[in-house]
């Protein structure tokens, strides 16, 4: 149960005075749905209210606060035209203005003859000093009202900024004095201040400096997010290296007539990780590896060997992929060489036929069928394993820790393996995979093409159209993805089906399409088509970034690649160059370009390497936009910036380390507030692994 003292952070937004549910939705908009998701949105700019001392001093183009006399009301004949009111003090004149005014409100507020204290933006108007819509009017025995320094947070449409401002001081008055979570040696060193009082000093900052992420309130409160992360990482390792493990061992004869059958050598980082997971896979605790391996590093042939190793053993082993193109791709790639060992294999998908799904749950049940590659339907309940003691989970970015680990149930003392193409940096990886251990495949298999790589501006479109013509008249096949218009998948097919629409006039009965609301079947019929080589061209989505396999494919062409990550367009390139004729990448942009997509343009064309890539758009873009927001899968940080505040990551990754070293339960003083820390950052799960342990 969450402590009490949470209680009044934890509850809905709505709890806060003057916020009904119409200002609780565009606040969840903005900021989140509890009082606590107010705490956490930082402000990025300030005001600066401070009493200037008359109106020939104030600077225009800027908020100022001023103390005037009221001189007249005018009131318009148009009820379009402004309502003004003019005001003096000894160094001159100006005009308050308003539109669609409430006269009754304006002129009790305003009352000609008395003094008020007036601030907002003051502008030069003709030869006139005017304010539109000041944001504050007040008597001037009530002027300390006005915060001489106002927080500046980020906003949306039908909010403002007083509003805003408003629940966010009422958020924070909520947050109570909790016990120090931080070592006291760290907390001594880094000169912190504790966890209340940094809240505060956050969201009242006197300065521009104030709002930097490195200032120490900051810095705490990013630490305290990390050490959060980190540790939830940490319980749930340990929670699950604690359940009993058991030894898997093979004599390695089926992997040795996969190897014979190969027609490549594999690599040095391929046979490293597959000693790195026999080694796992003996002892007797249980494995929970991470393959990481950049586009077509060879993935699928280690993780075979690894099942293999389970089959040797008398086991048997399973892969889960995320959809169903990718699954029936990877067993298209291991039977032939299940076949060349004489092992069965199966696959298991949502959309099998009823006599056909059962005669693989009963070879699975009996264990007739010793390997099994499958979507989500392989951790529905009625699959059975006669003794699962290999689970191989691909592309993880896809999954929760929790939904991976559905699948290990199904085992007894089962090992794991996670598979992932998307190249992570490693400030990214300590985040989200800290519960595992890594084997990373850094060198590309013999035979894999290099790509040329070319950015062109759109205004050359026609050349590229010729170009395409030339290609597929010589049989090549070409992917065209379309741009990334927004976070909307619908007007991204609105994109794709135009560029579809005039192609096909172009190369009638030659061109495909596939986004992401196209059914299975029908996405799968097209691929196919488009593998066979019945369509030439395809044009898709994003839907074509991961796990897309057809060697035959030559040539990508990426409209607006201005719009896209670094990382993402790495992995689009990477579904060419998989075959033996050479392969070419050509990114169309708008120009002119700004900077940041010069940049992002010019490391694409200099190199093929994942990491490099992924890292530079980490430095790039920063760590929210890195994998695209909608399939990522990382841990969405409000408090801390991994680019900025790696080396708390470090020091937050060893901390946690050493307290589950020390306290796997949490059951010190200590451990007692590192809960509440962790129920403060909503990882409840974690802290139930430390009472199941």
């Amino acid at each position: 149960m969450r402590p009490q003292i949470l209680f009044p952070l934890f509850a809905p937004v709505t709890a806060l005075p003057g916020i009904g549910p119409r200002l609780a939705k565009l606040i969840e908009k903005v900021a989140g749905d509890k009082v606590v998701s107010l705490c956490w949105h930082l402000p990025t700019g300030l005001v600066d209210r401070r009493l200037c001392a008359t109106m020939a001093e104030a600077p225009t183009d800027r908020v100022v606060t001023l103390t005037v006399t009221v001189d007249g009301h005018v009131k318009p004949h148009n009820p379009r035209q402004p309502y003004k009111v003019r005001c003096r003090d000894l160094s001159g004149f100006l005009h308050l203005v308003f539109f669609n005014a409430h006269t009754d409100y304006l002129t009790k507020a305003l009352p000609v003859g008395e003094m008020r204290v007036v601030s907002g933006r003051l502008e030069r108007f003709g030869s006139e000093l005017q304010i539109t819509h000041p944001d504050y009017i007040v008597p001037v025995d009530q002027a300390e009202s006005i915060p001489p320094i106002e927080a500046i947070y980020p906003m949306t449409a039908g909010l403002t900024p007083k509003l805003l401002g408003k629940a966010v001081r009422e958020a924070v008055a909520r947050a109570p004095d909790l016990a120090e979570w931080i070592d006291p040696h760290y907390l001594r060193r880094q000169a912190w201040p504790g966890w209340q009082p940094a809240l505060q000093a956050a969201h009242a900052p006197s300065d521009e400096a104030d709002l930097t992420p490195t200032t120490a309130p900051r810095q705490r409160l990013a630490f305290d997010e990390l050490l959060a992360n980190q540790l939830a990482l940490a319980l749930v390792r340990v929670h699950q290296r604690r359940l009993p493990g058991r030894s898997v061992k093979g004599n390695g004869k089926l992997a040795a007539k996969v190897l014979a059958a190969l027609p490549f050598k594999l690599t040095g980082s391929q046979e490293g990780a597959i000693a790195e997971i026999k080694a796992d896979m003996a002892s007797e605790s249980r494995m929970l590896r991470l393959l990481q391996g950049d586009v077509g590093s060879g993935k699928t042939v280690v993780a075979l060997l690894a099942m293999l190793t389970a089959v040797e053993a008398g086991s048997q082993a399973a892969l889960l992929a995320p959809t169903e193109i990718l699954a029936r791709q990877h067993y298209a790639t291991i039977e032939p060489l299940l076949a060349a060992a004489g092992v069965r294999g199966a696959i298991l998908t949502g959309r099998d036929k009823a006599a056909a799904r059962e005669a693989v749950l009963s070879g699975l049940a009996s264990g007739e069928i010793p390997i099994a590659v499958g979507t989500h339907a392989l951790v529905q309940e009625d699959v059975t394993f006669n003794d699962l003691a290999l689970a191989v989970v691909d592309e993880q970015h896809r999954f929760g820790v929790h939904q991976r680990l559905s699948l290990a149930a199904k085992g007894r003392a089962a090992d794991m393996l996670v598979m992932t193409a998307t190249p992570i940096p490693r400030t990214l990886m300590m985040t989200a995979y800290g519960d595992l251990d890594v084997s990373r495949l850094i060198d590309k298999p013999a035979g894999r093409q290099p790509i040329d790589t070319r950015a062109l501006p759109l205004e050359r479109f026609d050349e590229v159209i010729a170009g395409l013509r030339r290609a597929v008249g010589a049989g090549a096949r070409a992917y065209w993805v379309c741009p990334l218009v927004d976070e909307s998948e619908v007007v991204d097919l609105a994109a794709a089906e135009q560029r579809y629409a005039e192609l096909a006039e172009i190369f009638p009965s030659k061109v495909g399409l596939v986004h992401g609301r196209m059914k299975g079947a029908a996405r799968d019929d097209v691929m196919a088509e488009f593998a066979a080589g019945k369509l030439q061209v395809l044009v898709a989505t994003t839907v074509i970034e991961v796990g897309v396999d057809i060697p035959a494919a030559s040539v990508m062409i990426i409209e607006h690649a201005e719009r896209f990550g670094l990382a993402q367009l790495h992995q689009l390139r990477g579904r060419v160059g998989r075959g033996s004729e050479r392969s070419s990448c050509l990114l169309l942009y708008q120009a002119p370009l700004g900077e940041t997509a010069k940049a992002r343009l010019s490391i694409l064309r200099e190199t093929d390497d994942g990491f490099r890539i992924a890292e530079e758009d980490l430095r790039l873009r920063g760590a929210g936009e890195l994998l695209g927001t909608r399939q990522s899968g990382l841990p969405e940080f409000r408090l801390a910036d991994i680019v900025l505040h790696g080396e708390l990551l470090a020091a937050a990754r060893d901390d946690a380390r050493m307290i589950v070293e020390r306290d796997p339960d949490l059951a010190t003083p200590r451990g007692v507030a590192l809960r509440t820390l962790l129920y403060l950052f909503e990882q409840d799960a974690a802290v139930r692994t430390t009472r199941a342990g």
